[in-house]
């Protein structure tokens, strides 16, 4: 059964792993070069200032890491999801059952009214986990990958009033 817990410093080479994966090609990538223990320091950092706008988890199955996830919070009630999963990972369910329980502790937990998301237009299987967990495609985003060339992200929306 896949499941949700905050990181400590403990998981920075199970980070190291998930962000050295394949799953990391889907990034921009200056996200994708920062080393495991950086990210791990900045993202535990968030955790620690009040009030949180940006709730970071571990995707794990018993005490196994397999990926990360991520609510952030926008204004007007509005949040944006993110996650990743170590390669190995992939195709087995565990990204969907994270993005339910996540999305569960964004509506009931931080009171957000929506949340989006989106996936590299080079990753459908993520647009079908967030099919998968409720949300509906909205359309497109387009966004400029650092070395000036624009895609097309499809674009996912999930409102607390249509969440079960």
């Amino acid at each position: 059964m896949t499941g949700l817990r905050s990181l400590t410093p403990s998981d920075a080479a199970a980070v190291g792993r998930i962000r050295s994966g394949g799953s990391m090609r889907f990034l921009p990538p200056s996200r994708a070069a920062e080393n495991a223990e950086a990210w791990l320091t900045r993202v535990l950092g968030y955790e620690n200032v009040e009030p949180c706008e940006c709730w970071y988890r571990g995707i794990v199955v018993g005490a196994d890491l397999l990926g990360l996830i991520s609510v952030r919070r926008y204004p007007q009630g509005e949040g944006r999801l993110g996650y990743v999963l170590r390669e190995d990972a992939w195709g087995r369910g565990h990204g969907t059952e994270a993005v339910r329980e996540m999305c569960a502790f964004a509506f009931h937990s931080v009171g957000l009214d929506v949340l989006t998301a989106q996936h590299h237009p080079d990753n459908p299987a993520s647009g079908r986990v967030l099919a998968k967990a409720g949300f509906t495609r909205t359309g497109t985003s387009d966004l400029m990958a650092e070395d000036g060339t624009v895609a097309a992200y499809p674009a996912y929306e999930l409102s607390a009033k249509d969440y079960t």
